[in-house]
């Protein structure tokens, strides 16, 4: 069954004042989808979930990065999620294989927020499936390791830019990515 993806961060000096420069430096690094740019939308959020959206913007095409996060600022406080809902390009199987434009939502967390993680930025790539071999799908081993080489490209390169105190690969229903991950290279390596 498949599960949502997430990649989470907790950051060295993250605060209230800072927190939109480290979620610039996370859009900065991202690789939105060429393909199909268009369809960007901002997000913010204040106290909790169970909150309406503060304000829902879509954002014209091509994004602009310093536009979006200007637009975040006047909204954005210590009690605010930040969420940028937007596409990047992965390899998905219809009736072949096509590198396609994919949902994701970046978010950053103010240390206010309520919710049950305590990320400061977190990434929902979608649903796991995307990055796990499927046996009954043709060449899908080959296509599944290119969306993970993009997937672990994308976090080396959030490392090398963020000050990480902590960061963790998961899924929505607790199991370990990994351990799903070598499963099914096994499974589909027999």
């Amino acid at each position: 069954m498949a599960d949502q993806l997430f990649l989470s961060y907790r950051l060295r000096g993250f605060t209230e004042n800072n927190m939109l420069r480290h979620y610039e430096k996370m859009l900065r690094q991202f690789p939105f989808s060429r393909l199909n740019p268009g369809g960007v939308v901002l997000r913010v959020s204040a106290v909790s979930w169970e909150e309406p959206p503060l304000i829902e913007l879509p954002l014209p095409d091509p994004l602009d990065i310093d536009q979006a996060l200007a637009s975040a600022k006047e909204f954005a406080g210590g009690d605010c999620v930040v969420q940028l809902e937007a596409k990047w390009d992965l390899w998905q199987y219809g009736k072949d294989w096509e590198l396609t434009p994919t949902r994701v939502i970046l978010s950053c967390f103010g240390p206010r927020f309520e919710s049950e993680d305590t990320d400061h930025l977190r990434i929902d790539f979608g649903l796991d499936a995307t990055f796990l071999p499927q046996p009954e799908i043709p060449n899908n081993a080959f296509m599944a390791q290119s969306n993970i080489r993009s997937l672990l490209h994308l976090a080396a390169e959030l490392d090398r830019n963020l000050t990480v105190e902590n960061k963790r690969l998961w899924s929505d229903s607790g199991e370990n990515f990994a351990e799903r991950l070598q499963w099914a290279l096994e499974a589909t390596a027999r």
